[in-house]
């Protein structure tokens, strides 16, 4: 049978005012000659490689499971997974050799390089290219954004921050080379800008917005246009992509309308970020989800709170400030109210898992062809150390991945050879990664009950 039907290109955008907006991965998409392997593979060529930072480690026994290989039972700091829980993978006594002496900035600027960096408070810092860089390079090279670098802290400090260390190690997770960090960006409505909108200088994205009230108000045409040519379910999923988009442009506008209505002014929040840490970062998860739907970019790095970070978090009942609470001195009180922030961040990130979840794409679902890290490059806060760190990995790699267990490794496994196993499973082949010994087979072996 020979069909002649032609597909809509991958690459295929809707464009308005100053906008160019990406669609998710359509059935009309699919080459109609596609042979049937190919097809499957399809996905592969769209996976997706993410990383999310936590600071300052955790309670190491309220985050570990208690049994290994099946991940029946989750552990206090980890519960909020269960509803993903077949798709993650914990893995316990991975270590960052690299992050000592047992230091904040290390922690932070290890975790993604495995490598060693310079005790320097000037800008002679030297660390290493960090895996998401890595793999940017090459996955990178066919989306609008070859990566995507993410936090939560409007402010970046200078200087000194950390025992003889430069601020920059802790300010950036990511190091597109040894001596080139990649600043982060934690405005949502400059990200929303950056994945959707034109650029320009702040008074310009300002004029852009008196302009268009809405992004979508402004491809209305061209959506009615795209319809015409969709199936059923097609149209189905392009209309819940941009009902996403839109209720992302709504929460924006409403934190910028309530910054602009108080009282007093914020100059450490400027407008457009929500008052509140949970809102802020569910809507920077959110606009993780509408880049890697929109195959805007297929790498992403977000830092969920910066090292030695004084944040509280009064909407959990923790007053406290966060750092000071991982110096506990074996406190139990105090650890208890740690890892109360520790289950708490887990929560957020469990949240953005089932909204991956919930999204379709090729015969799956977009946490199906996507691979995340969750962490942190120091384990036991209260003494610095960088072994038996807090991680675990969440995805599907396109059907490689076997989620729903817990590995305990018998011995300390450097960080590295998870990171370089990520880089394979995405089709970034390399042959070792800073301390790396080797793949860890075992995330990726079917789990014998």
């Amino acid at each position: 049978m020979i069909v002649t039907r032609r597909a809509l290109p991958r690459r295929t955008f809707l464009r308005g005012l100053g906008t160019a907006l990406a669609l998710p991965l359509l059935d009309a998409m699919i080459p109609p000659m596609t042979a049937l392997a190919e097809t499957a593979a399809a996905p592969g060529r769209l996976r997706r490689l993410g990383f999310v930072y936590i600071p300052m480690g955790c309670d190491i026994t309220r985050w570990t499971p208690p049994e290994t290989g099946k991940l029946d039972r989750l552990s206090p700091i980890l519960e909020s997974l269960g509803p993903v829980k077949g798709d993650v993978a914990v893995l316990t006594n991975l270590e960052l050799r690299n992050a000592y002496p047992g230091t904040h900035a290390t922690s932070n600027a290890s975790f993604l390089s495995a490598a060693k960096a310079k005790l320097t408070e000037s800008t002679d810092y030297h660390l290493g290219t960090t895996v998401d860089q890595v793999a940017a390079r090459r996955i990178g090279s066919e989306t609008p954004l070859p990566s995507l670098e993410l936090a939560m802290d409007l402010l970046a400090t200078v200087g000194q921050c950390d025992n003889g260390y430069a601020c920059v190690y802790q300010n950036n997770l990511s190091w597109s080379s040894p001596t080139t960090p990649l600043p982060a960006e934690a405005h949502p409505r400059v990200v929303f800008e950056r994945l959707f909108g034109d650029g320009g200088s702040a008074v310009e994205r300002q004029e852009a917005r008196k302009q268009r009230a809405s992004l979508l108000d402004s491809i209305t045409d061209e959506i009615a246009r795209l319809r015409k040519r969709l199936g059923p379910s097609d149209r189905e999923r392009v209309g819940q992509y941009l009902e996403s988009l839109r209720e992302v442009e709504r929460r924006i506008q409403r934190a910028e309308a309530n910054a602009k209505d108080g009282a007093l002014p914020d100059l450490d929040r400027p407008t457009g970020v929500p008052a509140s840490y949970a809102d802020h970062a569910r809507l920077m998860f959110d606009l993780q989800v509408l880049a890697l739907q929109g195959d805007i970019t297929r790498v992403v790095t977000f830092q969920l709170a910066r090292e030695t970070s004084g944040r509280t978090y009064p909407e959990i009942g923790v007053p406290d400030s966060h750092h000071p609470l991982t110096h506990h001195g074996n406190d139990p009180a105090k650890i208890a109210r740690m890892a109360k922030i520790n289950a708490f961040h887990v929560s957020l990130f469990a949240g953005f898992l089932q909204k991956l979840k919930a999204t379709p794409e090729a015969g799956g679902s977009l946490l199906d062809h996507s691979l995340y890290l969750y962490g942190s490059g120091m384990g036991n806060p209260n003494l610095h150390d960088h072994t038996n760190l807090p991680i675990l990995v969440a995805g599907g790699a396109a059907g490689q991945m076997r989620g729903g267990r817990h590995i305990h490794f018998a011995e300390p496994t450097p960080l590295a050879n998870l990171h370089l196993t990520l880089l394979d499973k995405v089709g970034v082949h390399v042959d070792s990664f800073a301390d790396s010994r080797g793949q860890l087979d075992e995330l990726f072996e079917p789990l014998s009950i």
